[in-house]
């Protein structure tokens, strides 16, 4: 049973948020979770529960919030003072015993599957604090008496990556893995380290302080997809944009630990601390945790394999535009053999509110792999900008695509996108709307066409302003539509008709193709295939048998999908 808790922006001092650009959702209370713990400490979020570290009931728990349904999931004499979830493996900062622990998957009653112990010869003096796992599998964790950050990379090698920071506690990394955030305990300042590559700093430089008098110093981190910087305090969770700038601050009502993003739409931030387990709905989401490499079971579903195999180069996290501090990032995958290849800009679906670039990963390798340069992008969602933001952002991945063609092997004459769901009518939008300067944005590289050569919708609405998402929009904020666009179609007609791939389409057009299920209404988008037909504008749809909305991520139907389009590739991207 949840408890609400009214919240209060605390203002002391004089100070309070600046109004408009906080990323906390004040519309929603903070809520008790759970209040049964001894103490609890670093949660994570492995994309359907949350594990959270009971320190003095020496368990893990594991919540499950679409049940609200708690479960002990790890008994032992130690105390675990935080936990991390990526690469399908959860890592535990073991205190008492002096090492850092990753266990497989979920099965946590297996028990450890592989242990990195921190220092065979001094184990009793170094304990591990707080810990953030990177894109490669390796850890960083703290040692907070011995003033040390640690590295230890996937094959278990460790090396002090920093001795700069007085009493690192909290720690967390950017979104594009270019700095790592360290809290200093005692202090109370937030310090920033530059990685110049895995394991190894660069410049170290004080990021922010807690002025809040003699109380209990920083704590626990975390970060969201925009970049802004948590950090638990002694009363409150600090948020400061990635330039160091004070957003706000959420008043608990005991003392904070620590906290980490989760939930279904990662939007909410799970606090926890002496008083238990506490969540706060968000306007951003958070980073969501690295794919395993193998294919997995998740909620229930079979997901393809992420394995960067030997003939594709992975490029992570590449940032390819700026909205001042907000850094927008990519994974480019491109093959081995020489080029210049041509490219698809994919772009991923959640109803304009919700997922992340990770979610079509899959698809972008087995595209690398055919021959495509490929850029799994994020974009911005509607609880962090309104549109026209989402649109300037995927129209920006493809001029820096197109810019950095000798940097990926592009040939910058055939550039395709490719998107599921909301991420294809943003495809279906780029590929119409290439020609209207409301839609570009000022992302980079403005002297650089988006035009695409090949668009790909899967399963997207091309109309916005009539038919299903017009009629839902008239329901209020229900409505992702209206949260998106951040008015209703009878406030803002206008708006809703810069939005609508459909009315854009003219004779300069590109190729657009649609690809669905047979179970998830195969006949949308009818009246834009007639439309582009009518242009001689090449288009057509492939019907997927007993496939439902978001088959394309789903076996037996994921291959058949990497097919078509690689048919489809072939065919308009191919000299």
């Amino acid at each position: 049973m949840k408890h609400l808790l009214c919240v209060v922006c605390l203002v002391s001092g004089g100070w309070s948020p600046v109004c408009g650009q906080s990323p906390v959702d004040r519309t929603a209370p903070l809520e008790l979770v759970s209040s049964d713990f001894g103490l609890a400490d670093g949660p994570s979020w492995n994309g359907w529960c949350l594990f959270v570290p009971d320190v003095r009931g020496q368990v893990v728990k594991r919540f499950l919030p679409a049940k609200d349904q708690w479960q002990t999931v790890m008994k032992t004499d130690d105390r675990i003072s935080a936990t991390f979830f990526s690469h399908g493996q959860l890592w535990l900062s073991n205190n008492s015993a002096a090492r850092i622990q990753s266990l497989a998957g979920n099965k946590l009653s297996d028990g450890p599957q592989k242990t990195v112990t921190i220092d065979p010869m001094d184990k009793p003096q170094k304990r591990p604090n707080d810990l953030v796992v990177d894109q490669y599998g390796g850890v960083y964790f703290t040692l907070t008496k011995q003033n040390q950050v640690v590295y230890a990379s996937s094959d278990g090698q460790m090396s002090v990556f920093s001795d700069k920071v007085v009493t690192p506690n909290g720690i967390t990394l950017s979104p594009d893995q270019q700095f790592l955030y360290v809290a200093a305990y005692r202090p109370k300042r937030i310090v920033r380290i530059e990685v110049k590559k895995p394991g190894v700093a660069g410049q170290v430089r004080e990021f922010a302080m807690m002025d809040d008098g003699d109380a209990l110093g920083a704590d626990g981190m975390t970060i969201d997809r925009a970049g802004n910087v948590y950090c638990a305090g002694a009363t409150d969770v600090w948020i400061w944009n990635p330039a160091g700038r004070l957003l706000d601050r959420i008043a608990c009502p005991t003392r904070p630990i620590n906290c980490t993003f989760g939930g279904r739409r990662m939007r909410t931030l799970y606090i926890t601390g002496f008083g238990g387990l506490y969540q706060q709905a968000m306007k951003v989401c958070g980073v969501s945790a690295e794919p395993p490499p193998e294919e997995a079971l998740i909620s229930g579903k079979q997901t393809p394999s992420t394995q960067i195999p030997e003939s594709v180069i992975a490029s992570r996290n590449v940032v390819y535009a700026s909205d001042g501090p907000r850094q927008l990032l990519m994974d480019v995958f491109q093959p081995r053999s020489a080029g210049p290849h041509p490219a698809f800009v994919v772009v991923h679906g959640g109803g304009w509110l919700n997922g992340d670039k990770t979610k079509f990963r899959a698809l972008a390798i087995r595209l690398a792999e055919r021959g495509y340069v490929t850029a799994a992008i994020e974009y911005r969602l509607g609880g962090e900008a309104h549109f026209p933001a989402g649109i300037h952002d995927a129209n920006a991945a493809v001029r820096f695509l197109r810019a950095s063609a000798d940097r990926y092997s592009v040939d910058p004459d055939r550039i395709g996108a490719v998107g599921g769901s909301a991420g294809g009518h943003l495809v279906g939008l780029m590929a119409s709307g290439a020609n209207d300067p409301r839609l570009q944005g000022e992302g980079g590289h403005a002297g650089v066409s988006s035009a695409l050569q090949l668009a790909i919708v899967m399963a997207g609405p091309m109309q916005m302003a009539s038919g299903s998402v017009a009629e839902r929009s008239r329901r209020g904020m229900t409505s992702n539509a209206t949260n998106w666009l951040g008015t209703s179609i009878d406030e803002n007609r206008e708006l809703y008709l810069m939005a609508d791939a459909h009315e854009h389409i003219d004779a300069s057009t590109c190729p657009i193709w649609f690809l669905v299920g047979d179970q998830d209404n195969p006949e949308r988008n009818h009246a834009s295939r007639q439309r582009l037909e009518e242009l001689g504008i090449a288009t057509g749809v492939k019907v997927f048998a007993d496939a439902k909305h978001g088959c394309w991520n789903q076996h037996p139907w994921f291959g058949q999908f990497v097919d078509e389009i690689d048919r489809l590739g072939k065919r308009y991207l191919q000299k």
